[in-house]
């Protein structure tokens, strides 16, 4: 597995560093990743997969992929798979150690009985809505439920009925009885279960009575000895109704610590909202490459090794901050820089015609696969008298530091020849549809025997052999840095965030699969679409080049 050859020093790494000094668990590293399977996976569970499974990896350890499923409302198998499918392409593997909260349903009941029989817990009957009314706020104390002191007996009696089902749903709730005054609210006598007559995906119709999350969420960590329970921020709260809870029924306590989650520009990272996007149709489904889900940036073209590094590079915090999308893209450039071969295509195709080339001539040109990759070798690519480039690299007036072509201008076709344009064709609206070139044939290989120089060198592709394709060219899936903290969120999408090209490719791509990654030389990094066919073939842009001219054009504007 590739990854950053100098690890970034963080707390957890340090903390975990003096646990195994202390001998504090015994030399034991046990992590987990625990996703609720009600969504897909997306950047933000990256950095969380990357942090759990690297800390297990290199201090020696086990790292645990535990579903949390204790909602069966909202999950489903699909989410389960895709997970799966997730965590194994980022590069980890949990061996034997696959988890689901539902394993540990009889546990959880057997422990709720056991704080029913200590006095720490009862069944309440007030509504949902009353219990909100009830629990107070910040600076108001809540008030007592009216069944707060119901017997033991009784309690026990009426959560029995509600394992058999004899209430409909909302009309009971066993809470813990902690203190309803305290100054952290979740200790105000949270609810441990409800009642819920539905089938989960993996225990049927066994239960209609479901453990809540905060319920399961340090049970589960303490069944299997987890030794540090890594969470996000919004957990440290909860931190001490976890306390308590192990604490209360004396069981294996793990270290729960908490770092900031992942917050990256121009996406969101909210489950309810990306599921709001794919329920409505706004993306083509979780895996739309502008997702930020990790189905979605592979389908991009994204590498696993891409995503590693990345979340190794922004670190590990107790601080919120926003991650600029930039550092993203510059790990997937570095990783394909020296990996992509390197092809041309041509992405809004203007003909040029090589007047004193040849008719029906057609030679084969040397063009190196990869120059960052000595070992790649090279390839044939045709050269003939009929040529496509691209419609922004002339300009009939072009303006200072616009080093491509013009009329009467002199440049460098790509490991081909130098050509000069003589004259410009346009149709009767005065659209430019033909560039008529003269080239010199001295000049094979991309160099002058005279020593004169060209400023501009452009890609181009044969007429005569390009291959059509589809080439889908995506930016930002919203236009604000921080699309989450607007409640109407859908505002902001970018109505620009695709565009779809019909490009002319060089014939070296004819028979490439799905997953195929290549640089479009000049144009940016490229991969072949799912959905792409030998009759059909598509292209998704994973991300840019830098243009140079582009940065320059951009500040005369």
């Amino acid at each position: 597995m590739e990854t950053l050859d100098e690890k970034i020093p963080h707390f957890i790494r340090e903390i975990i560093t003096e646990d195994n000094q202390t001998n504090k668990w015994d030399n034991r590293v046990v992590t987990r990743f625990p996703p609720e399977p009600n969504g897909y996976l997306h950047i933000g569970h990256a950095k969380s997969i990357c942090l759990n499974f690297g800390m297990a990896l290199e201090f020696g350890g086990q790292c645990h992929l535990r579903f949390d499923d204790t909602n069966p409302v909202k999950e489903e198998d699909e989410y389960v798979h895709s997970i799966i499918e997730d965590v194994k392409w980022l590069g980890f593997d949990w061996g034997e150690h696959l988890y689901y909260a539902s394993d540990y349903f009889q546990q959880m009941y057997d422990h709720a009985i056991i704080l029913i029989k200590k006095g720490l817990a009862y069944v309440d009957d007030q509504s949902a809505e009353e219990i909100r009314h009830t629990r107070g706020t910040l600076t108001k104390p809540g008030q007592n439920s009216p069944y707060r002191d119901r017997s033991v007996e009784e309690n026990l009696d009426l959560f029995e009925q509600m394992k058999k089902g004899e209430f409909p749903d909302g009309t009971k709730v066993l809470r813990a009885r902690i203190d309803m005054t305290a100054s952290n609210i979740n200790l105000r006598d949270p609810v441990i279960y409800r009642i819920l007559h539905a089938a989960h995906h993996r225990t049927g119709d066994d239960w209609c009575i479901y453990p809540m999350y905060d319920w399961a969420h340090g049970l589960e960590d303490s069944v299997e000895k987890i030794t540090h329970s890594i969470c996000t921020l919004e957990f440290e709260d909860h931190r001490p109704l976890y306390d308590w809870y192990l604490n209360m029924l004396e069981a294996y306590h793990p270290q729960q610590i908490e770092f900031a989650r992942l917050n990256l520009a121009y996406t969101i990272m909210s489950k309810r909202k990306l599921l709001q996007l794919v329920r409505e149709g706004h993306v083509s489904g979780w895996d739309d490459p502008r997702m930020p889900t990790i189905s979605g940036l592979r389908r991009r073209g994204y590498t696993p090794a891409s995503i590693r590094n990345f979340a190794e590079r922004i670190g590990v915090a107790k601080r919120e901050s926003m991650v600029d999308m930039a550092m993203l893209e510059f790990c997937i450039r570095e990783d394909l820089n020296k990996l992509a071969p390197r092809v041309m295509g041509v992405l809004d195709p203007l003909k040029v015609v090589i007047t004193n080339y040849p008719e029906g001539q057609m030679e084969e040109l040397d063009c190196i696969n990869n120059p960052e990759a000595p070992d790649a070798g090279s390839r044939k690519v045709p050269f003939s008298r009929e040529l496509f480039v691209e419609r922004d690299d002339f300009r009939e007036d072009p303006p200072k530091k616009f080093f491509r072509l013009g009329p009467g201008r002199e440049v460098r076709l790509r490991y081909a020849y130098f050509i000069t344009c003589q004259d410009v064709v346009k149709d009767a609206a005065g659209n430019i549809t033909e560039l008529h070139c003269t080239y010199d044939p001295a000049t094979k290989g991309g160099d002058s025997p005279d020593g004169r120089k060209v400023k501009g060198t452009l890609h181009w592709v044969s007429a005569q052999h390009a291959l059509d394709a589809e080439v889908r060219l995506y930016d930002r899936l919203f236009t604000e840095p921080d699309p989450g903290a607007k409640e109407d969120f859908l505002s902001l999408m970018n109505p620009d965030s695709i565009c779809v090209t019909q490009a002319k490719l060089e014939p070296a791509l004819r028979n490439v699969k799905p997953g195929y990654q290549c640089q479009f030389e000049r144009k940016g990094y490229f991969c072949v679409d799912k959905d792409s066919t030998a009759e059909n073939l598509i292209f998704n842009r994973t991300v840019t080049l830098r243009d140079t001219w582009a940065k320059i054009e951009q500040k005369l504007i």
